[in-house]
């Protein structure tokens, strides 16, 4: 079973019934749901996540305390703490009156205060330029189930997507550091006869890559551990998850010439994406040029004229 599943069903049966019957003046103010870190909210969990930290449970969100005060806080989360420990043959484990780490009662803007930055989600520009795009998946991430204030989904929906030109910022950046990497340096590092080198630099080419490729998805690149699963779901440039694979699994000495084919293949494909999405104007097979001609395309003179590595 997958873990959002899980979560979901012990909310309909338990922790919805609970609510309405011990707090029903507080369900207009309150949201429900599981979203965070863990690969159950991403839904890349399997067997192997079933190790650690899998259990029923979710997460209760308060608004500030005009509207749900402390004392209200603190008895949901003791109505949290009593709810079955079992559930479909899967175990809680032993929770405080204050709830664990990932389910239980939370306050909204200290939550997304925690993983963001910002208790509202109201990012400054430097803000977007820095921040990782994990913390922005374990901001949006999981599903609501319920959310009658609307402020959780609110905050949510302001953390979704790039605004663009941080997009845009954030491309020019991985796509110069791609071209140096893989079109450059993989390379002269083998004509300098250092092997070490080499795979370094095939690994920041296949890093930037996968940016590249997820920013023109609009989607945020996960966790390290997760990208190649994510990779397979998005819209287009998902085939290059195998070329990708094979760069940083291959010995360099006999696979040198394969490689730096390859190499110029995954750049041209995704030159092809940057002409489709109106966002180059040079011609060629250069990742460099078309990452100044990315840069271009910014329209804020602020963000444009900061270093093109400004982002990354």
């Amino acid at each position: 079973m997958k873990g959002l599943e899980l979560s979901k069903d012990y909310y309909e049966e338990y922790g919805k019934p609970m609510l309405k019957k011990e707090f029903p003046a507080l369900l207009p103010y309150l949201a429900a749901g599981l979203f965070g870190s863990g690969s159950e909210c991403f839904g890349y969990d399997d067997t192997i996540s079933q190790d650690h930290d899998f259990e029923p449970g979710f997460c209760i969100f308060l608004p500030d305390e005009n509207l749900v005060s402390r004392r209200e806080e603190f008895l949901l989360e003791r109505a949290y703490a009593k709810l079955p420990n079992s559930f479909k043959g899967y175990n809680r484990t032993p929770v405080s009156p204050v709830g664990g780490a990932r389910h239980g009662v939370f306050r909204t803007k200290e939550f997304f205060a925690r993983t963001v930055g910002l208790d509202d989600g109201c990012l400054s520009l430097q803000q977007w330029l820095s921040i990782s795009e994990q913390a922005l998946l374990e901001a949006t991430n999981g599903k609501v189930f319920f959310d009658h204030l609307g402020e959780v989904t609110r905050i949510r929906e302001v953390l979704s997507c790039f605004p663009e030109e941080i997009r845009i910022k954030r491309l020019a950046g991985h796509l110069l550091l791609m071209a140096q990497a893989g079109q450059y340096n993989y390379r002269r590092c083998l004509m300098h006869n250092e092997p070490g080198a080499a795979q370094l630099a095939i690994t920041e080419f296949v890093k930037s890559c996968l940016s590249v490729v997820f920013l023109l998805n609009r989607h945020y690149q996960p966790y390290y551990k997760w990208v190649f699963r994510a990779l397979r779901d998005l819209a287009f440039l998902a085939e290059l998850g195998p070329s990708l694979e094979y760069l940083i699994t291959t010995d360099n000495s006999s696979q040198s010439e394969n490689k730096t084919e390859m190499i110029e293949d995954i750049s041209n494909r995704v030159i092809k994406i940057l002409f489709e999405q109106n966002l180059t104007r040079v011609s060629g097979f250069d990742l460099e040029s078309h990452a100044y001609s990315v840069n271009d395309r910014i329209k804020d003179p602020t963000l444009r004229n900061m270093h093109i590595l400004a982002a990354v």
